[in-house]
């Protein structure tokens, strides 16, 4: 196969993709080029890694190079260490909308590797690289049933009103009320994620058929280039149990499957079936131990096809009692919502916590309040900022009543915390307005479905426990999907448990206000959704949201009034930018001396923003009048009252604020003749004095005695006031 390359233009740039060139020993590969971002993506097959497989060993791992940006990594070292948290989601971006595209049974290894190798600092690499895997995928002999292509979509607000951008700049990002992700093939759409700034269900709506548009011309793009260079699917083997285990099974198991997927207790549930398992695999597949290698070879085989079989009865049953008889295994209507429970204030020393329940699943979150040095600082390709706001989500094995490692969070902890995260975002107050650094931590302690959203619930419960003044109340919901055997028949069921989510079509949560939408994350098991189908489920998660946020406003109905006692203070305020340098002084002498002197922390922004910290209040004020003093504009008109740090026979200096002096010549320092200095002021004296001019090289010319003219010219006004007519009688 020769060079080849494709091009169109999509949202005004040009998208290229080329393979042929680079990496020719791969199944597939592909270098995808959009503006002056390019990727290089890669995939490899090999065989199953068990002899006996149950699952798709796909493997998907995206990388940014830093050189692409021209940039080192930071530290040390000056290599790429382990995955970040961008490059983790962008992972499972990829991974969660190909992994239903291939035949039912194929279970080959697949590695899909994504690198970035240059980045132009605005058209960002993730929703690029989505559609170059999927590329590789289409042009490889893997039998891939896309292609399927990846879009951003902002609604960028302009003078003429918001309007939909496809695959928006960095730069038109901050400008956006809405980060829409959105992932289809030919048969509709397959992965949608969304942050949204309370958008309603129908600005969504428009912005997912907007984004689908552009799909469907990045999709032309990919046929093009699988018709000039894509070679003949090789299916190989596919393990699925053959008729006639499948029917044993079926005979043996069915009637008592039906009868186990009713218990209504998860526990009791899952015991069911599995002592129908040992009972159908014990009777019926038992491995022959008394025969010769291959007897026990066949039995082992027809035992595992076995196993496989049974799971696909227990799916199939669980669909069809909800499909055909709308029942649910833990007996609720389609549309009801487990018993949800929930307190707040469950622990002392944190500075806001939260217990939120909902039928058998639970977290437990907790709320820090910081301060600007406590902000997470995100590097990357992108120029460097930090976040003032982290919801960290933990999924500990006991929480599912298993055994398992211990380890640090893997990629679903990732992808559920920065779901909660982005739900929550949009009703925390400005920076001006709240100016602390917030970490949340939702830890959950019993899981039978929908974790992420009992974190969003939880979590903002938890803020209105920690007094973070949110502007709504934001509640988070499941809807899952299930069809009967022929497919004919549909059914959309509210907060689906886990066996839902495992035996579903689907995982389709929606966070959101009475206001509307915050957070949506789409998982998908089948083919794809269209766009009657998403109305319809946006409008049944609405009903459930607003049902959730009315039980949660009975824990707690609005933010408390204070923060804890226990979190830091802090204070902001507005200085000249020019000022900065003078706060700071030589070698941050100055700010570290304000800093030790009343224990506080300060922090300076560019913009002369200065956020003063301290554990009470009473040396925050302190601080604070310093610092307004030492960077206040010197006007004239203005009356300080200043320390006499220095006396000449001319007249006295007078410190008006730390390095800022002004000299009061011996005929302003009274009325009527002075002889000398000393005769009115010392050393150390705290006087009132008013600027009567500023030179043109900042020199200050201060007037003691116009300060106490103004002073006897208000005394008047001071006295009291006559009591109105009828006061003080005694009638």
């Amino acid at each position: 196969m020769g060079h080849v390359v494709v091009s169109r233009t999509i949202a005004g740039r040009t998208l290229t993709i080329e393979t042929g060139k680079v990496a020719k020993l791969c199944n597939g590969a592909v270098i995808a080029t959009y503006g002056g971002t390019t990727v290089l993506a890669t995939v490899t097959r090999g065989k199953p890694r068990f002899e006996n497989p149950d699952f798709l060993g796909l493997t998907v791992d995206y990388r940014e190079k830093l050189t692409a940006a021209g940039k080192f990594p930071g530290g040390f070292k000056k290599r790429e260490g382990p995955p970040s948290e961008k490059e983790i989601l962008t992972m499972r971006m990829i991974d969660r909308p190909c992994r239903p595209l291939f035949p039912d049974g194929y279970y080959d290894e697949l590695n899909l590797q994504v690198f970035v190798m240059s980045h132009d600092g605005e058209n960002d690499s993730d929703v690029l690289a989505g559609t170059a895997a999927s590329a590789a995928l289409a042009i490889s002999n893997v039998p891939f049933e896309g292609p399927i292509a990846t879009v951003r979509v902002a609604r960028v607000h302009t003078d003429n009103g918001p309007v939909f951008v496809c695959n928006p700049t960095n730069s038109q990002m901050e400008f956006s009320d809405l980060d829409l992700v959105l992932c289809g093939h030919k048969d509709g759409l397959n992965m949608i994620e969304v942050g949204a700034a309370e958008l309603p269900e129908k600005a969504i709506v428009d912005a997912i058929a907007f984004g689908q548009d552009h799909i469907n011309q990045t999709l032309e793009l990919i046929n093009e280039l699988v018709a000039k260079a894509g070679v003949p699917k090789v299916v190989g083997d596919l393990f699925v149990p053959p008729a006639d285990i499948t029917e044993a099974v079926k005979n043996a198991a069915e009637a008592k499957m039906i009868e186990a997927r009713k218990i209504k207790g998860k526990q009791d549930r899952n015991t069911a079936v599995d002592k129908l398992r040992d009972e159908v695999l014990n009777t019926h597949f038992a491995i022959n131990n008394t025969g010769n290698q291959e007897a026990f070879a066949t039995s082992t085989k027809r035992r595992w096809f076995a196993k496989d079989a049974f799971k696909r009865l227990e799916e199939k049953i669980t669909r069809r009692l909800i499909a055909e008889s709308g029942i649910r295994a833990d007996g609720r209507s389609a549309k009801q919502i487990r018993e949800i429970t929930g307190e707040v204030g469950i622990f002392q020393r944190t500075h806001g916590s939260a217990l939120f329940q909902r039928g058998e699943t639970q977290s437990l979150i907790s709320v820090a309040l910081g301060t600007g040095k406590d902000e997470q600082i995100v590097d990357g390709l992108l120029p460097e900022y930090s976040k003032k706001f982290m919801l960290h989500y933990n999924f500990p094995p006991f929480c599912t009543g298993e055994v398992k490692r211990i380890t640090g969070p893997g990629r679903r902890e990732l992808g559920h915390g920065a779901l909660a995260e982005r739900s929550l975002l949009a009703i925390l107050p400005s920076a001006e307005e709240f100016p602390y650094t917030i970490r949340v931590v939702s830890d959950i302690t019993e899981s039978n479905g929908s974790s992420s959203m009992a974190s969003v619930c939880g979590g903002c419960i938890a803020l209105m426990d920690a007094g973070v003044p949110i502007k709504a109340t934001c509640a988070g919901i499941s809807v899952g999907r299930f069809t009967d055997d022929d497919g004919n028949r549909e059914v959309f069921v509210t907060d689906i448990i886990g066996e839902e989510d495992f035996f579903g079509d689907m995982d389709f949560k929606v966070s959101g206000t009475r206001e509307g939408i915050t957070g949506i994350q789409l998982d998908l098991k089948a083919r794809g959704l269209v766009m009657e189908q998403i109305v319809r489920i946006l409008e049944q998660a609405k009903v459930g949201r607003l049902e959730i946020i009315e039980t949660m406003e009975k824990i707690i109905a609005k933010p408390r009034a204070e923060i804890s006692p226990l979190a830091p203070r802090l204070v902001t305020i507005h200085i000249n930018p020019e000022k900065i340098g003078k706060l700071i002084g030589p070698g941050g002498k100055m700010i570290r001396g304000l800093q030790d002197k009343y224990g506080v922390g300060i922090d300076v922004e560019d913009d002369g923003t200065v956020v003063i910290s301290a554990p009470d209040g009473e040396t925050i004020a302190m601080a604070r009048a310093e610092i307004e003093a030492l960077c206040e504009e010197i006007k004239v008109g203005t009356v300080f009252t200043g320390k006499v740090v220095s006396m000449k026979d001319f007249g006295a200096f007078v410190e008006l604020a730390p390095g800022t002096d002004g000299m009061c010549h011996i005929s302003e320092l009274a009325d009527g003749f002075v002889k000398s200095v000393n005769d009115v002021v010392k050393i150390g004296d705290m006087i009132k004095v008013k600027v009567i001019m500023v030179d043109e090289q900042g020199r200050i010319k201060l007037s003691r005695k116009a300060a106490m003219r103004d002073e006897q010219a208000a005394a008047p006004q001071q006295q009291q006031a006559p009591l109105p007519a009828g006061a003080g009688r005694t009638d």
